[in-house]
């Protein structure tokens, strides 16, 4: 019986058939790179807001007083006596009742001006003047409640974790197809629940519930298109990272457009209904069905898929060569048992860890000069390009682990260059930290590829999602060391990061080279890999 891969060769190994299916599931790299960066135009800080003075509401409404009128009246004595409050946080601790004059409503306090002024802390009693510009002003996330901005993002980042346990789980169990269609259900669900929630606590989560399911999007759309095509043509995964940052380029341009936090959840959360067409054009996964025992429908998909690409199996392929492993749920252990294995997990928990620890926090610390955030995120999404055509330009001719193992050490001697560079220079140092954030992308996108060509079909998907479990860990912890070792001296998290990059750079140079090596179906062709 001919093996998977000789009958992959026979049907076409990247035909229009795989085209069409790459071009449609890439479109998930572009609506992840939404709920993945969402959060910096869902939760933009106000422009304009105060700490309203109890009963100012009531004598506001009484007086016919306009917003602005109001805010004067609020916040201009914080002024006097030479006192710096903006009224953001604080007010004046006096309540306004009816015995208040509408047009002196202080002078019932008598003489302001002095030193003594008695402020009170704002609890939750502020004003906006575009209420529902953000989450921010639509849940009260500022003053003393600013820190639940951040519980946001790491509540995502909760949900990608666990989706890439229990969702990666899923797919080795039940397949591919199926687990990334119900995951682009529940994004889409979750994402217009988001939209309407009525308090902070019911965003939270299901905020964490779509970073679930889109964890699933991602991951499945990922490996199902790695699986159909040839070893030769699995360099196409570096290319829906391309989408990724092509999102990450349109997102801006959604927010400039449409007003409202709810108008750009919506508009980034319901297109993924429309990736459930794909039920009728996307197939399961064929190494999947066979590790399932399922030659016939495999064999049936192969059909199809020759068809597409105007090939002809020969009658002689009535069956497919079944993995002879037996079929297990998947486990941490099984990731772990022997010794090529081990070794290739750990090598890249920590290299995926690396990788989302260094980009995140040098997307953070470099800021892309200028003040317009819709312009800087385009500009931060725009440098992004390279990295992806570089690995395309390499990757298939010197393999990947040179270039993998390169970009890492170049990120971090990056980093440490960067460190040293005197300020009054800022052109130079700006220039090399974005040499170091291209290194680590490219080490972020070359992580991906290696990862899936390095764990059988039976533990492909559960591997690749617990491995890039540890991304989510680091894009937790990131702003957290980024901002804790500034305050000790601005320059140390990059000495931080230039030895975590040096050292994965180097570990990565322990992994065996796949390039032009079929996927392997079977821990025992794992252990074969040199």
């Amino acid at each position: 019986m001919p093996s998977f891969d000789e009958v992959l060769k026979e049907a076409g190994e990247f035909g229009r058939f795989q085209k069409r299916v790459f071009f449609l599931l890439c479109q998930t790299g572009i609506t992840f790179s939404f709920l993945f960066a969402s959060v910096v135009f869902l939760g933009q800080a106000p422009d304009n807001y105060w700490c309203r003075i109890p009963g100012a509401a009531e004598l506001s409404e009484r007086c016919g007083w306009t917003l602005e009128e109001e805010r004067n009246f609020t916040v201009l004595p914080l002024h006097l006596g030479n006192r710096s409050s903006s009224g953001e946080c604080e007010r004046l601790d006096v309540v306004w009742d009816t015995s208040i004059s509408c047009t002196s409503p202080l002078s019932h306090y008598g003489n302001l001006s002095a030193r003594n002024l008695l402020l009170a802390t704002c609890h939750d009693n502020w004003v906006y003047k575009q209420p529902h510009s953000s989450i921010t002003s639509e849940y009260n996330l500022v003053c003393g409640n600013a820190w639940m901005l951040d519980l946001s993002q790491a509540v995502l980042n909760l949900g990608f974790l666990a989706g890439a346990f229990t969702l990666g789980y899923a797919a080795d169990r039940y397949g591919r197809i199926l687990i990334y269609l119900l995951s682009c259900l529940g994004v889409g669900i979750c994402g217009i629940i988001v939209a309407f929630a009525p308090n902070f606590t019911v965003f939270l989560i299901f905020r964490f519930l779509q970073g679930v399911f889109g964890k699933g999007t991602w991951m499945t759309c990922y490996v199902i298109v790695t699986e159909i095509v040839g070893s030769d043509q699995r360099i196409i995964g570096i290319v829906i990272q391309i989408f990724f940052t092509l999102g990450i380029m349109i997102l801006p341009g959604i927010a400039y457009l449409v007003p409202t936090w709810q108008g750009i959840q919506l508009a980034i959360s319901l297109p993924n209904f429309l990736f459930l067409l794909y039920y009728w054009v996307v197939p399961e996964s064929p190494r999947w069905l066979l590790t399932r025992r399922k030659g016939e429908k495999a064999l049936k998909i192969m059909h199809n898929i020759a068809k597409h690409n105007g090939k002809y199996l020969s009658p002689h392929y009535s069956e497919i060569t079944v993995s002879n492993e037996e079929v297990s749920n998947p486990s941490f252990l099984d990731l772990v048992r022997t010794p090529r294995m081990r070794r290739n997990t750990l090598i890249l928990m920590y290299a995926w860890f690396t990788s989302a620890l260094i980009y995140q926090g040098l997307v953070m610390r470099l800021g892309i000069v200028g003040g317009n955030l819709y312009l800087d995120f385009f500009i931060s999404g725009a440098v992004e390009l390279p990295a992806a055509f570089l690995i395309l330009v390499t990757i298939d001719r010197i393999g990947r682990r040179l270039p993998f193992g390169i970009s890492n050490i170049v990120a971090g001697i990056a980093c440490l260059i960067t460190a040293f560079l005197p300020e009054d220079i800022p052109w130079l140092k700006t220039t090399v930290a974005t040499l170091g954030r291209l290194g680590i992308t490219m080490a972020f996108e070359i992580v991906y590829l290696v990862n899936i060509e390095l764990y059988p079909t039976t533990l492909r998907n559960f591997g690749v999602s617990l491995c890039s479990s540890l991304c989510d860990l680091g894009g937790i912890i990131a702003p957290f060391l980024l901002f804790r070792l500034a305050a000790i001296w601005l320059e140390l998290p990059l000495i931080i990061f230039s030895i975590l990059a040096v050292v994965c750079g180097l570990l990565v140079l322990l992994l065996p080279e796949t390039k032009g090596i079929s996927l392997p179906e079977t821990v025992e062709d794992v252990e074969q890999l040199s």
